[in-house]
């Protein structure tokens, strides 16, 4: 059977690499010229399982109040005539209930721990390379309310297999030395020694490589128009390849194609509530390797995330709800390089700063969609939003083995979609 897979970033290329393994033959098309150079250029980093709270909880509503008139907010939503935005608005306020939260949080946590032993067990059967850290995840707290608001969701994470401990700040300086300058303003932090840390871009280009020594075809340079299809079956997606339209055939389909993903089902008649949410990153050399951190972080107070990637530094967060525009705010940009530079003054050299913006598939929910669609040969690998790295390898593995007529081994609802009304 030929596959024909849509997108080139992690979890497109991961979905290439494990349909490959079950035997069968899969095409990779994307319209960049190399694979990971869009949302998975420079993410966070981060293999998170811990980062499982999702962003609709009850907490949630007020502070997106508190944050509309701050250009630099950690969460902004930019009002727009744009029915998709307010439809995924509205059914973001659905989900801050205290039992959607939790239900939501649960399917996270479930996948992400599923992924990471999947990722595990890839880095032991192929040789790759991607500045990877096993040196786990701190979440650390300079607002003693946000520490407090921490406890409740890392006791239900450690409920649920992730083991999330409580600390103070003395356990934290001994497990991060590079914190001990701000040791005093430190009010708790939350530790998970099973996460990871890693270069998403590099694993993605280097397992594409992977992918194509397998036998994998990856079509670059190739803008994705729309589809070819009946009721019930997709015939083929129609695209621009060097200048010529054509229609690329294939047994099935996977939809990879983060927030463009949502566009694209929409011409099948397909509704699947993914809005953009970009989100920023900075990457900095390593200036004093004393003061730098090498274990990963996250303040959740301005959600940033800090990945040590050898001798760089990267810094990402916030979102910004605000359609397609992949422009820079460089107040956003700034934010991210005071707050980093205000916590580790002497760990990168923070004047060269590299920017960079991605737009990241949001769901209202964070739980992605993954399965198949009412289509008969067409599968969703899509809406990961923040962790497509992290839940990468094990959304991959599941559609693997849904494609191939098993139940995946993770207890996660898998997505059966409807015709949109």
């Amino acid at each position: 059977m030929h596959i024909l897979v849509l997108g080139a970033g992690v979890v497109g290329v991961t979905t290439a690499w494990y349909l490959r393994q079950e035997g069968y033959d899969v095409t990779v098309v994307d319209r960049q010229c190399n694979a990971g150079t869009e949302t998975s250029y420079a993410n966070g980093g981060q293999i998170s399982v811990s980062h499982a709270e999702p962003w609709a909880n009850p907490s949630t509503p007020l502070k997106v109040l508190r944050w509309l008139a701050r250009p630099d907010a950690p969460l902004l939503f930019r009002p727009r005539m744009d029915p998709a935005q307010w439809r995924w608005g509205i059914s973001f306020l659905r989900e801050c209930t205290s039992a959607r939260a939790a239900r939501n949080m649960r399917q996270i946590v479930r996948l992400g721990i599923y992924s990471r032993e999947r990722l595990q067990a890839l880095r032991k059967d192929i040789e790759i390379e991607y500045d990877h850290l096993e040196k786990g995840i701190l979440h650390l707290y300079t607002n003693p309310g946000e520490f407090e608001s921490a406890l409740e969701p890392a006791r239900i994470m450690r409920e649920l297999g992730c083991d999330r401990q409580v600390i103070d700040a003395d356990r934290a300086v001994e497990l991060e030395p590079a914190l001990s300058p701000v040791r005093q303003r430190i009010a708790g932090a939350t530790y998970t020694a099973e996460d990871e840390s890693g270069d998403a871009r590099r694993f993605t280009q280097a397992l594409a490589i992977k992918a194509q020594e397998a036998g994998v075809e990856f079509l670059y340079g190739t803008e994705i128009l729309g589809f070819e299809n009946t009721r019930d079956r997709v015939l083929g997606v129609t695209v621009i390849r060097e200048g010529r339209h054509q229609t690329l055939r294939a047994d099935s389909y996977v939809l990879s194609l983060g927030s463009f993903s949502a566009i694209l089902a929409r011409k099948l008649g397909l509704f699947l509530n993914i809005y953009p949410a970009k989100g920023y990153s900075i990457t900095v050399p390593v200036k004093n390797e004393d003061a730098a951190f090498n274990v990963s972080l996250i303040d959740d107070e301005y959600k940033l995330v800090f990945s040590r990637l050898g001798d760089r530094i990267r810094v990402a967060g916030t979102a910004e709800l605000s359609g397609y525009s992949r422009e820079l705010n460089l107040t956003r940009c700034r934010a991210i390089v005071r707050r980093t530079a205000e916590l580790m003054p002497e760990a990168g050299h923070w004047e060269q700063s590299e920017f960079w913006a991605g737009l990241r598939p949001a769901t209202p929910s964070n739980v992605p969609y993954i399965g198949k669609s009412h289509f008969g040969n067409l599968y969703l690998n899509t809406g990961h939003g923040t962790l497509g790295w992290t839940h990468s390898c094990g959304s991959a593995a599941a559609l693997a083995d849904i494609v191939a007529g098993r139940k995946p081994d993770v207890d996660f609802t898998f997505t059966g979609l409807q015709p949109a009304r």
